[in-house]
């Protein structure tokens, strides 16, 4: 099962293909869209994309080693899975499904705060080798609990997101009505019976929750007052002094999500902070925004030797992967893709989708004749 691909999906755009006639429209446009006009979408794919490599031939080359080490321990490839909200309404079970794949594969997986699977289930299922995101809650005690209940649960790696102060102004929802669970609206109804696998799943899962942050939520409460309770109490905006108390009960590697501004960078070495991870939260926040290519290059510069620089956002192949580390991050992480490859493949899509990015990068890395994750930024044009 670790080495399962599948040849009529060899790329993310024949998943994504897939997943699109799979998945309700409503819950397919959750995942794919971004906010306001969707311009920062298209800058972060085609800022990645103007990349270029430079292949050296004619040197000594035997074969890429794609591992690469994080916080003591040695992961089989430079990537991971990002956090991304609400994966069991895009497909049932899908936070089971891709944290098991990593933890087989040995790459990274990172549950969400309002993820549609428990942390506790999420750690016994990765065996303890999932990360943690966490949307810093604005009330101290659900604050507390939280992270005591990471802590219990075993999670050794904390992610702390910074770049949601707001709700994103995301028409494509607005459209839909979406909401957890969605509403029964005629349109709903439809696009989900359009879905037959997705229907079967998900009356065999049951209808999708967000299960961590249940025990802090009002009893009855009507699914329309959801987003005015996550505005007050689980997110919101995240300064340096919102940050220092989680940094000092949070005794193992913490990473600051979220980051694209340098001052940002230089507070969060000062705060302690283990790595930071340069994104836009895949253009789902601030459609004006930089894509995150040039601030990685930017801080890399200036902070390489004092915090570990991860990227993320518009990235969708294994060729991007190899872009992104050229432009000097230590690591990457994706997020669509994944659920893509759940959505066309269902409990084989994370295996499938890993196996998938791992080959392309492994092509690229072998064609330019580079042997180590390290050693790509040595073939970035800079010209």
């Amino acid at each position: 099962m670790n080495d399962y691909f599948d040849p009529k999906f060899p790329d993310t755009v024949s998943l994504k293909k897939r997943a699109r006639q799979r998945i309700p429209s409503f819950a397919f446009d959750y995942l794919e869209g971004g906010c306001h006009d969707e311009i920062g979408l298209a800058r972060n794919l085609n800022d990645i994309q103007a990349v270029q490599l430079r292949s050296q031939l004619l040197k000594p080359f035997d074969k890429s080693d794609m591992s690469v080490e994080l916080f003591g321990h040695r992961y089989d490839a430079p990537f991971g899975i990002a956090p991304i909200g609400l994966q069991g309404l895009m497909w049932p079970k899908a936070p089971e499904i891709l944290a098991k794949a990593a933890a087989e594969l040995n790459i990274p997986y990172v549950l969400s705060t309002v993820s549609s699977t428990s942390l506790e289930t999420i750690a016994e299922i990765s065996e303890g080798k999932a990360w943690y995101q966490l949307y810093n809650p604005t009330d101290s005690v659900i604050r507390e609990d939280l992270l005591r209940r990471i802590k219990e649960a075993g999670y050794k790696v904390l992610v702390v997101t910074v770049d949601v102060p707001t709700f994103g102004y995301r028409p494509r929802d607005m459209k839909n009505g979406l909401a957890m669970p969605p509403k029964m609206t005629l349109t709903n109804i439809l696009q989900m019976l359009g879905c037959p696998r997705w229907l079967y799943e998900t009356a065999l899962a049951g209808k999708p929750e967000m299960q961590t942050l249940k025990p802090y939520m009002p009893k009855g409460m009507p699914t329309d007052q959801l987003a005015a309770f996550m505005n007050k109490t689980v997110m919101g905006r995240v300064d340096i002094d919102g940050l220092k108390p989680i940094r000092d009960f949070w005794q193992g590697p913490l990473i600051i999500k979220g980051l694209i501004n340098q001052e940002d960078v230089a507070a969060a070495i000062s705060l302690g902070a283990d790595a930071v991870v340069m994104s836009n939260h895949g253009a789902r926040q601030l459609d004006v925004g930089e894509s995150p290519v040039a601030p990685l290059q930017k801080a890399v510069v200036k902070y390489a030797k004092d915090i570990k620089i991860f990227m993320d956002s518009g990235l969708r192949s294994g060729t991007n992967i190899a872009s992104a580390l050229a432009c000097g991050a230590d690591f990457t992480f994706l997020g669509r893709p994944f659920v893509y490859g759940v959505g066309a493949l269902g409990d084989k899509g994370g295996v499938h989708t890993i196996n998938c990015l791992k080959m392309q990068l492994e092509q690229v890395m072998n064609q330019l004749g580079c042997a180590t994750v390290s050693d790509l930024p040595q073939f970035l044009v800079k010209d």
